[in-house]
């Protein structure tokens, strides 16, 4: 259920919703918007009795969310979600600077992950060493690209393959932030390394093979950081928002939902990236859909169409391999795109994002 709050209601009033809602064994989720607040309420088991919070001084209306996911739905949330990333660690600011100079690029602190941007998240598959995750965070900041993606952990289905540097992994990454301002994005595979990895990145990401592990869900649910959440390879779209629901449900609203492939009968690919599925996501769920076209096809060649593709199908942003040395890379190499063809990559989306009203972020 939704309870809308009147347009003049008064903080108090707010207040007292909220604590109605608490007195009713349920929980209450405030959602401050442009003219008015409103109120999601889960944890109910049957209805819940509107008549008790109908009468309270500054409620306007009650809505009945009748979808399985309620917080991430758009009948809670009418308006497109923006995720905000502050940026600008490494730098020294002031109070008030609302950007940060690296060389001759001008940047905002913050990054937007939403509605009219394309947001580009970038890197190598894996932590392989510092001088290349360096060597790519410069690369990336000096076009352009704030977010830069790498793995410390890999989840891998050969026991043999490259299982990432873990901690280490880790450290790098935070150190190559602090060099560069550069924001990372890495995989959580479970909830021992949490705290490590909340610690050490800007957008933590939840994959493929996790999206259904609720444990996991639960714990990212506590942090305070964005979570990208990658579709799993047999997931529905409603299996998907489910799985935005428990990390919501947990009180971090700031989820970007990720396409990255799905398993189907087809081998010419290494997934079937599912471009369907934008449009109805983003009519069901106010979240950001975000795609990764390097893990959907597998093959670079393949990529740049994708990327476009994805651009023109509604995304919000794409998360790409980029590898300097793709051929020699230890893992995922065969879907890496080179530095040149990532820059080529680039002015394409940029020429495409300007007649779709997107901005390349």
């Amino acid at each position: 259920m939704l309870v809308v709050m009147q347009t003049h209601a008064t903080p108090d009033e707010i207040d007292h919703v909220v604590d109605a809602i608490r007195a009713m064994n349920l929980t209450p989720h405030p959602m401050p918007g442009a003219t008015r607040t409103a109120i999601g309420i889960t944890g109910n088991i049957g209805a819940v009795d509107s008549r008790t919070l109908e009468v309270l001084p500054g409620v306007s209306e009650l809505i009945r969310v009748t979808k399985p996911f309620k917080l991430a739905s758009r009948e809670m949330h009418e308006a497109d979600t923006l995720v905000a990333i502050p940026m600008g660690q490494a730098f020294q600011l002031d109070a008030e600077a609302s950007h940060v100079r690296l060389e001759s690029l001008t940047y905002e602190k913050n990054v937007t992950i939403g509605p009219g941007t394309c947001t580009m998240i970038a890197g190598p598959c894996s932590v392989e060493n510092e001088a290349m995750i360096l060597r790519t965070a410069e690369f990336m900041m000096e076009n352009g690209v704030r977010l830069m993606r790498a793995g410390a952990f890999k989840p891998r289905t050969s026991p043999y393959s490259f299982q990432g540097t873990g901690l280490e992994g880790l450290k790098i990454l935070a150190r190559a932030r602090q060099k560069t301002g550069i924001g990372i994005v890495t995989e959580l595979l479970d909830t021992d390394n949490a705290e490590a990895v909340e610690d050490a990145t800007d957008i933590i990401q939840i994959g493929t093979r996790n999206m259904q592990n609720f444990a996991l869900l639960k714990r990212v649910g506590m942090m305070k950081k964005p979570v990208l959440l990658k579709r799993g390879m047999s997931a529905t779209l409603e299996d998907w928002l489910m799985a935005a629901e428990y990390i919501m449900a947990g009180g971090n609203y700031n989820v970007i939902l990720c396409e990255r492939g799905i398993r189907s009968f087809s081998d010419h690919s290494r997934n079937t990236l599912d471009l369907s599925v934008i449009p109805p996501a983003k009519k069901l769920s106010h979240l950001p859909v975000m795609v990764d076209p390097s893990h959907g096809v597998g093959k670079r060649e393949f990529v740049p169409q994708m990327a476009l593709a994805a651009l023109a199908a509604g995304a919000d942003g794409l998360l790409l391999e980029v590898h300097p040395d793709p051929d020699h890379a230890a893992s995922d190499g065969a879907q890496s795109l080179s530095f040149d063809g990532f820059k080529k990559l680039l002015e394409s989306l940029r020429k495409l994002a300007e007649p779709l009203g997107k901005r390349l972020n």
